[in-house]
């Protein structure tokens, strides 16, 4: 079986409680979350291929990545 590789935007965000909640922006509605940065990468990945795995098989195309440029920026904001 030919695979395809495909590259998706993912935010990690710090959680209150600990650990990290992930979302991919480009998969509405693709969340996870782990205990610890690697583990949230390791459920990001596998809630990836899930999405995408339930798409093939609604036969609905697989979303490409929008063209975002994703940056921090500081801004000097008076007290």
């Amino acid at each position: 079986m030919q695979r395809r590789l495909y590259k998706f935007t993912v935010v990690f965000e710090r959680a209150e409680e600990g650990g990290y909640i992930v979302r991919v922006p480009a998969l509405p509605g693709c969340m996870t979350q782990g205990e610890t940065f690697e583990e949230a990468e390791r459920m990001a990945k596998d809630a990836i291929k899930a999405y995408c795995a339930s798409l093939k098989k609604h036969k609905e195309p697989i979303p490409k990545e929008a063209q975002e440029i994703i940056e921090s920026i500081s801004v000097p904001i008076a007290a």
